[in-house]
C-alpha cells in the first residue's frame, strides 16, 4: 500500500460549500478524494475506534503519486468533539487545510435547515438557537481556527470565503490547489452541480431511502396514490419557506459573531464584521498576515 496519510483535509466549515469544493477536487487528474466524503474518523469516537488500518484503506485504491485528500467538516466543531486535533495532529502532523468560511448568519440558517432536514431540531429556528449552541458554536471561525494555528501554524491554513469561491471558482480552485500541493493545472467544471441544496428542506425518516429514494417506491407512489394525497403527505415533510431569524434573535447573534469575526479580522487585517462581512470577502483576497495575540 502507498503511503496512506492525506496530504489535505478541507476541515470546514459546516454548511459552507466544502462538498462542492470536494466534487470539484476530485475530478482534477491526480487527486484522490475518500469514500466516504467526510469520514470524521479523528472526531467521531465510534469512526476512530474501527483504528488506522480502516482509515488508511479509505487511500487504498489511490493511484500511484496522487495527491490525497478528505473532507471532514466535524474536525472544526468545537465543542462537540475535542479530541480531534490530538488524534490528527499525532497522526498527520503535516497537513495541508482549507477551512471555508460564509457568512455566521447564513451558515446557521443553513444548518438550522439541515438538522430539521435530518429531524435532529424540530423548534422554530428562533428556539433552536437557544436550544442548540452548536449552531452558534461552528459559526465562531476564530474560536474553532485558533487551536490549528497552534499546531499546524498558519502557513499550514488556506482561508476561503463562501462568497469569493463561488463568485470567481476558477480562480479560488488555482489558489486552492496551490496551497494543497497540486502540480497540474486545475479547472473548475461548471456543469457540477452545487451538492447539498436540492433535498435541504426535506426531512428524513426511518427507511427513507426505501421509501422515497428507491425507483420502485417511487413508480408505485405514482402509479397507486393519487397526486393531491401524496402532495398532502409531502407537505408535512417539507419545509416550505425558508426559516427567518426575528430582527432581535438577529441582533443577538451578531454580538457574539462580531466578537469572534474581530480577532479573526485581526489575523486578516481587516475591521471584521457580520455587516461588512460580504463586501470584504468579495472586494479583495484575504490571507492571514499574523495570528499573533
Amino acid at each position: 500500500m502507498m503511503d496512506s496519510k492525506p496530504h489535505f483535509i478541507i476541515i470546514g466549515a459546516m454548511k459552507s460549500a466544502t462538498s462542492t469544493l470536494q466534487e470539484q477536487l476530485v475530478t482534477q487528474p491526480g487527486i484522490f478524494m475518500t469514500t466516504p466524503k467526510e469520514p470524521n474518523f479523528f472526531s467521531d469516537d465510534d469512526q476512530y475506534e474501527k483504528g488506522l488500518k480502516w482509515y488508511q484503506g479509505l487511500f487504498s485504491e489511490a493511484p500511484e503519486n496522487s495527491l490525497l485528500g478528505e473532507a471532514s467538516t466535524h474536525y472544526t466543531k468545537l465543542p462537540t468533539y475535542p479530541e480531534t486535533l490530538n488524534r490528527l495532529h499525532e497522526y498527520a502532523p503535516d497537513l495541508r487545510l482549507v477551512y471555508i468560511m460564509r457568512h455566521p448568519l447564513d451558515r446557521l440558517v443553513s444548518h438550522y435547515i439541515h438538522e430539521w432536514s435530518m429531524g435532529v431540531i424540530k423548534s422554530d429556528i428562533n428556539e433552536a438557537v437557544k436550544e442548540h449552541p452548536e449552531l452558534v458554536s461552528y459559526g465562531q471561525y476564530a474560536m474553532q481556527l485558533e487551536p490549528y494555528f497552534e499546531r499546524y501554524g498558519a502557513d499550514a491554513i488556506l482561508p476561503v470565503f463562501f462568497d469569493r469561491l463561488l463568485s470567481e471558482p476558477q480562480k479560488q480552485l488555482e489558489r486552492i490547489c496551490r496551497h494543497i500541493g497540486y502540480a497540474g493545472s486545475p479547472v473548475w467544471r461548471s456543469e457540477q452541480k452545487a451538492s447539498n441544496i436540492s433535498s435541504e428542506r426535506i426531512r428524513k425518516f426511518p427507511l427513507y431511502n426505501l421509501v422515497v429514494d428507491s425507483q420502485v417506491a417511487t413508480w408505485l407512489r405514482r402509479t397507486f396514490i393519487p397526486r393531491g394525497f401524496r402532495d398532502r403527505v409531502k407537505q408535512q415533510f417539507v419545509m416550505q419557506e425558508r426559516p427567518v431569524l426575528s430582527d432581535q434573535m438577529q441582533q443577538e447573534l451578531k454580538l457574539q459573531f462580531d466578537k469572534d469575526l474581530a480577532r479573526l479580522g485581526k489575523w486578516l487585517n481587516v475591521d471584521l464584521n457580520c455587516d461588512n462581512f460580504r463586501e470584504l470577502a468579495l472586494s479583495r483576497e484575504l490571507d492571514w498576515v499574523s495570528v499573533d495575540e
